[in-house]
């Protein structure tokens, strides 16, 4: 059985009266008509023919591949279809036929083909890569089969839609609810942008971790929270007992009373990090052997600063040094100026950051010192 497999084109690249015959014609065709124009859907319906002429053989069946065009639109161009398709019947004797197309217009030549030779198909092609609409599909395709971006981007969609009536049924104005939609999709976007989500999902089995191995750290994690609570408590109580309302003073007052606390967390915290990585079998690296006498110096620093302001507010007094007496010596009591308190936190901390880098670089030296002498 032969079957011609003919790519019809209404609008005629190869000529009115030229039908392009055979396997090597038809594939030079493809690359001529590409070249030309690589976004014609000519080129694909081309490829459609060979591939359909390729399965028919692979099966066993004769084929003919060609290629039939009219010229342009118009009886004309039905006609030179109408010739080209007597002269392939009569050379080539076909039982039967498959039409290939690639728009509506080419498939309103199949009768014309069908009134000379036994049409069995007609395969039309539907370029995928077109653009607009079918592009725009088989994005959105896409988009709803990522289950990761389903969840990342319609479910908080879908969340506000579904909120907003609620809201406007018991708010008093469209402005709160839109108010507390936008909050919850902010809060949302930096829950996700930040990665606390991963963090989240990692930390059960990270304290499930540190629980089986006997890290210390797990404790001195613990400890820095209570102690971070409750400096924010106290920070909290000092800053409600000031006769001043402003908030700068407020603020400065709460960080001044907090900030003790807060280092002594983050001294708990490092320091328990610490000890785990020189319990360890790794190396330690200089700036975690540095990471307590670095917590306490910034602790230093912030505080002097913050009580500098404040004395210079007036929210509190200088302060002032008590007589000391010692046996036979004896202090008598000074007070303090506030670039002097100043300048003694601000060199305390110094001193610890000095003090933390000679530590880790101390830790960190392998070198003996000495070279050894060739025998």
């Amino acid at each position: 059985m032969s079957t011609l497999v003919v790519c019809v084109d209404r609008d005629g690249t190869p000529g009115p009266d030229v039908p392009v015959v055979g396997w090597e014609a038809v594939r030079a065709l493809v690359t001529d008509v590409g070249v030309d124009d690589p976004e014609d859907s000519q080129v694909n319906c081309l490829l459609e023919t060979l591939r359909v002429a390729r399965d028919l053989r692979d099966e066993g069946e004769e084929s003919v591949v060609a290629v039939v065009s009219g010229g342009g639109d118009g009886v004309d161009s039905d006609r030179a279809v109408a010739r080209q398709t007597e002269a392939l019947v009569e050379d080539h004797q076909p039982d039967a036929a498959v039409v290939v197309t690639d728009s509506a217009s080419d498939e309103r030549l199949v009768p014309i083909i069908e009134s000379r030779v036994t049409v069995d198909a007609v395969d039309r092609v539907v370029v995928r890569q077109s653009h607009d609409i079918e592009s725009t599909y088989y994005l959105l395709k896409q988009f709803l089969g990522d289950e990761e971006l389903r969840g990342t981007i319609l479910v908080p969609v879908g969340a506000a839609l579904l909120a907003f009536p609620v809201l406007l049924l018991f708010a008093d104005s469209i402005t709160v609810a839109l108010s507390a939609i936008a909050a919850v999709i902010g809060i949302f976007l930096l829950y996700k942008g930040l990665g606390i989500d991963d963090f989240v999902s990692t930390l059960p089995g990270r304290v499930r971790e540190a629980l089986y191995s006997g890290q210390v750290s797990l404790v001195t994690y613990v400890v820095g929270a209570g102690l971070a609570l409750v400096g924010v408590f106290a920070g909290g109580i000092s800053a409600n007992a000031m006769a001043v309302r402003s908030e700068l003073l407020v603020g400065l007052r709460f960080i001044y009373a907090s900030i003790p606390w807060v280092a002594a967390a983050a001294l708990a915290a490092a320091t328990g990090r610490l000890i785990d990585a020189l319990l360890g079998e790794g190396d330690v690296s200089g700036a975690l052997l540095n990471l307590p006498f670095g917590v306490v110096a910034l602790g230093l620093v912030v505080r002097g600063f913050s009580g500098y302001f404040l004395e210079r507010a007036g929210v509190f007094a200088a302060f002032t040094v008590p007589r000391l007496t010692l046996g036979p010596v004896s202090v008598e009591g000074f007070t303090l100026s506030i670039w002097l308190r100043l300048a003694l936190y601000v060199a305390g901390g110094i001193l610890v950051s000095f003090v933390g880098v000679a530590f880790a670089s101390r830790m960190n030296d392998s070198d003996p010192g000495y070279e050894e002498l060739p025998e």
